[in-house]
Order: C-alpha cells, then structure tokens, then sequence
C-alpha cells in the first residue's frame, strides 16, 4: 500500500534540506526513500556540528538561488530553523516536514532548558508550531507523538504520517562476537546513550548501585556520564566514555542483555518514542530491557526477546537482570 509520503514525492523532483550531518540515519533513511519514488532529489544541508551555523549556511543557499525547478521541499531535521524565516519563499512549494524534534518539547520537557510558562518557552512553541504550519505533511517518528503534535499544535487539519527509526544496517547486524575473558560466566549487561535526561540513565546506575555485589553479573556503561550523576564504582562495572559506532556494535554483539529504555518516567516525551538503540539492539537480534511505554508497545511485545519494565523503577529492573543472570549463568 502506497504510503501518503510516496504519494506526495512520486514523480516529484525534491529538494531535501538538513541541518544535521548528511550521513544521520535518520537523513539517510529518508534520502533513500525519497529516491525510491521522486524524478529527481537535490541535497541541502551544513556541514557545520551546530545546527544554527548550518541553518544560516542553508538560509544564505537558499536566499542566493532559484526554487523553481523543486515541486517538494522536504525539510528534515530542526526544520524550525529553516521554515519560518523563509516561509514567503517556500510557501509556493509542496512543504513536508519530519517533525522528529519539537523544539518546545526537547527545550522543555526534555532537556528543561526552559520553564513551560517562559518567555524562552513560547518562542520554541511559535517557531513549531508555525513550522508546522506551513506544512502539507508532516512526518513523526511514532503513533504516540503524532497525536501529541495533533493535540499541543492543534493541526488535526493536516496530514500526518509515522516512519520508524531505522538502524545502520551497515553496521549493526547479527554477529557473533566472543567475550572477553574477564566476563566469561557472567551476565553481561550492556547500556549506552547520550546520556541526556529522558534516557533515564540515573535509574541503571541505581540498579549497579542495587546489584554491586553480584558476582554473577557486569555491567558495561558506554557514554559520557558526567559529573551530576553518581556513578557507582562497583567491582562489576565498567565505564566507557565514547566507541566508534564500529565498535560499539563489537560490544552489542557481546552483551547477553541489552538495556533500551526509555527509563525516565518523569519526562512525558520518554512514554512517546521508542529509543534509537532500541532499533540497533533490533538489528543486531539481541535481546533487551523496554521502559513500558506506550510507544515501544507501537513496535515491540513482550516474549524472549523483549522484556518491558515500569519507567524509573529501579528495583523493578534490578529484580529483572537478577533473574535473567540466575537462569543463564553459571558460576
């Protein structure tokens, strides 16, 4: 069945505007979609890390040059940066957007860099919900989001659809890859992110905390936990800073449970989307840890595979990875 997408860039000729690095999945997913279906697809994107010196590279593109030949503008990621400063100039064109990030959501929900009644707070509302605006489709990441948007930006006039996250295939698929000999006979439990709220990260090094004395278990930390978590300096637990994603799969692929989330059951935006790494545990077909959230229950069921837990309860989640490790292990 055609998707509203497809129908939309079928045909078409696209130009395909970022301000994230090209080469980001969720760029890459939606470029090969695209030439799936349109005539033709144009790239516009900053090379710049910072999404705002990218988006004044995009804006300075697009000021200097002719649209005419475009049928669609797809604007991918932060594309509040980009459409409503040049909304006279694109407002001719068939306008989709992936709403993958909400500005007022991220800024104040997520990260709380703002108060929800903040000046800063209504300016990242206006920039969304004006982006939104002036698009003909908008694309989320997840059913649950999606209806959020409809309801806090009042857009039930517009058309939306759902894309999954994908993960690299590239990169992450089905190996085998032996332990290291210091795990050996051990639950090898693995956990990496960004480390940004809405992960939960506090509520697993609670659970290292809970489980410090399991001899049974290890626990492998992968990304930047800085100095406001307490991190527990436990025998069975090690601490990785940063792996390339190379060889971040090298150490999925070792795990025996991988830990998903979304963890942290105080930010609304956890219960919405489904964690990226829960694409690329997918991918690799390891089994994993879910926060009980509405939206994995979009994608995944509990069985072998797939076990879910209650958001933010830590000893919930201790009682878990304690269980698996006395089924599994021996030691």
């Amino acid at each position: 069945m055609e998707g509203k997408l497809e129908k939309y860039i079928k045909g078409k000729n696209v130009l395909f505007i970022t301000t994230h690095r090209i080469d980001y999945i969720r760029n890459t997913q939606e470029i090969k979609l695209i030439e799936q279906h349109a005539k033709s697809i144009k790239l516009l994107y900053g090379k710049h890390n910072n999404h705002i010196l990218s988006s004044i590279k995009i804006f300075i593109a697009l000021l200097l040059s002719s649209i005419r030949e475009y049928d669609v503008i797809f604007v991918s990621y932060m594309s509040q940066l980009i459409i409503p400063v040049l909304s006279w100039k694109l407002s001719r064109k068939t306008i989709v957007v992936d709403f993958f990030i909400s500005l007022y959501d991220s800024l104040v929900y997520d990260r709380q860099v703002f108060k929800k009644d903040s000046i800063g707070a209504r300016i990242c509302h206006t920039l969304d919900s004006l982006t939104l605006k002036d698009a003909k489709l908008i694309i989320a990441d997840t059913n649950s989001d999606a209806m959020w948007f409809t309801e806090e930006f009042d857009i039930c006039d517009k058309e939306l659809e759902v894309l999954y996250l994908e993960a690299d295939k590239n990169i992450y698929f089905p190996k085998s890859i032996e332990k290291y000999q210091q795990w050996n006979n051990k639950l090898l439990v693995l956990y990496f992110g960004t480390i940004i709220p809405l992960q939960g990260v506090d509520t697993v090094l609670d659970v290292i905390d809970l489980l410090g004395d399991a001899d049974n278990i290890h626990f492998l930390m992968i990304g930047p936990i800085g100095s406001k978590y307490k991190k527990p300096h436990t025998h069975n637990v090690t601490y990785i800073d940063w792996l390339s994603q190379e060889e971040l799969a090298d150490y999925i692929a070792m795990a025996d449970l991988c830990l998903a989330g979304h963890f942290n059951d105080n930010i609304q935006k956890a219960n919405r989307t489904i964690p990226g790494k829960a694409y690329i545990y997918e991918a690799m077909n390891k089994t994993m840890v879910l926060g009980d959230s509405k939206a994995n229950h979009e994608l995944f069921q509990e069985d072998n595979r797939h076990r879910f837990v209650k958001m933010g309860d830590a000893a919930a989640l201790a009682k878990l990875i304690s269980d698996i490790a006395a089924n599994v292990c021996k030691v």
